[in-house]
Formats: C-alpha cells, sequence, structure tokens
C-alpha cells in the first residue's frame, strides 16, 4: 500500500546523543567550577567555590533563599561571569564559547514563567523562528504538552501550562542541558508534581538537569546528586547533615 512520502520523524534521543558526543571530552564531568567567587557591586555573593556536576541524571542546588544557588546557575550559562575562578562546560571553559551559542547548548527555564503575547505556536518561534509544527511538537511532547496547544492562546493556559509553554521554547532549540532556577515555586501541588515527572522523563531520555530548589522534598523526590549551598558557598559534610537534619525539623 502506497503511504505517500516518508517524512523523517524528529532527532531521537540516540540521534541526539550522537551529536552531542562530538562535543565531549570523554571523560570530563558535565559543568566544573574551580576556585570560583562572584561579587556584585563589591558585595560578595560566592566565595571560593569548586565543584562537579556530573554529566547525567538531576543534579540539585539545595539550600536556604539567598545562599547563592541561582548564582551559581547563572554562571553555568554566562549569565554571571566570576569575579575569579573558572567555570568549564564539558571540559571547556564557558569563556571560550560563545555567548548565544552557549545558551542554546545549556538552556535555562526560570523561576516564573514568562509567556509572550500570541499563541503557544507564536512562544516556541521565539525560540527558534524557522521551526516547523513537527519541531514544535515535538517540544511540547518533551515538555508534556500535547499538539493541541499549538494553537492555545498563551494568555488562556494556567500557571502549570505556563511553565511547561517555557519548558518547551527551551527545548526548541534542542539544549544538550537544562537548567532549572526553581520552576515549581509559583505552581500548585498538581502542576508541580507533574512538571517534576516531566524533569525524570527528560533526564532518563539522557538530558542533564541542574536543578535549584530550597525544598528538601521536592530534593528527595528529584535528586540524582545533592549539592548543598550555605552563605554563598558549598557545605562541608558536617553542614550539609545540620542542614538537612533542620530542614527536617530534627
Amino acid at each position: 500500500m502506497d503511504t505517500g512520502p516518508t517524512v523523517p520523524p524528529p532527532p531521537t534521543v540516540t540521534a541526539r546523543a550522537s551529536e552531542e558526543l562530538s562535543r565531549r571530552r570523554v571523560g570530563a564531568p558535565l559543568f566544573e567550577l574551580d576556585g570560583v567567587s562572584l561579587e556584585i557591586d563589591g558585595r560578595p555573593i560566592l566565595q571560593g567555590i569548586s565543584l562537579t556536576v556530573p554529566d547525567e541524571g538531576i543534579t540539585v542546588l539545595l539550600g536556604p533563599s539567598g545562599a547563592g544557588k541561582t548564582m551559581i546557575l547563572r554562571l553555568l550559562n554566562r549569565l554571571e561571569v566570576p569575579t575569579e575562578g573558572v567555570v568549564r562546560f564539558r571540559g571547556e571553559s564557558v569563556t571560550s564559547i560563545d555567548p548565544l551559542s552557549l545558551r542554546r547548548r545549556v538552556g535555562m527555564v526560570f523561576q516564573r514563567p514568562a509567556p509572550f503575547p500570541g499563541t503557544v505556536r507564536d512562544n516556541l518561534r521565539v525560540a527558534d523562528p524557522a521551526a516547523t509544527d513537527d519541531t514544535l511538537v515535538s517540544a511540547l511532547g518533551g515538555a508534556g504538552l500535547g499538539p493541541a496547544f499549538l494553537d492555545r492562546s498563551a494568555d488562556d493556559l494556567s500557571g502549570g501550562e505556563s511553565q511547561r509553554m517555557c519548558l518547551a521554547r527551551t527545548l526548541v532549540t534542542r539544549p544538550e542541558v537544562l537548567l532549572m532556577d526553581e520552576p515549581t515555586a509559583a505552581l500548585d501541588p498538581d502542576a508541580r508534581h507533574r512538571l517534576e515527572r516531566t524533569a525524570r522523563d527528560l533526564a532518563a531520555e539522557g538530558r542533564p538537569l541542574v536543578w535549584v530548589t530550597h525544598d528538601l522534598d521536592q530534593a528527595h523526590r528529584l535528586a540524582d546528586d545533592v549539592l548543598v549551598v550555605i552563605d554563598g558557598r558549598i557545605a562541608s559534610a558536617d553542614e550539609r547533615d545540620r542542614f538537612l537534619k533542620e530542614d527536617e525539623g530534627g
């Protein structure tokens, strides 16, 4: 039976992984911070941070509000530049990578959704005006939304739907990694758990995530690896244990 011309499917996880492999340095972690400090307007924000983020799963940056978690996240795609030290992405200093190219490879979803006027399709095409509907549908699927959302007005979406649309907008550029800056902070419990399941699905497909939260329960649900941030630095083992016990009320 003639089924018409064969239309190539959207890139699979395997194909995407193959493309990314050529950019990776064998054995390199996803991110490294080496002696990183950050000052803003003369005020110290981060102090001598050295850490590695594994190139798989979900790494959670956990700590109290104002500890510096978001600033660490912003360093990873050069939204902030360290005062001292080096930030590396897959073995390469981020200062040697074109910022626009880096931000397409290292996508970021912010705490509050930021929809633009128009339909969901219009919003997704902000990321790539040349994207086909097939590409947009694939991105929606990655964010847990169906094809029918393409023609929905962005203004009519719920908070959870709007945040997932923003995730889909980030996925349109097929980033290698996702930075998630407390993306569920403004969502109700049902929407929060839906987005968490989407994150776990993306990680299972081979896309690493770095997720910021101050919610210990969420860290337990999501994390493959946890880094505790206190007062602008990575907590010592003892500080980490004390923080986790205090946060549990013990």
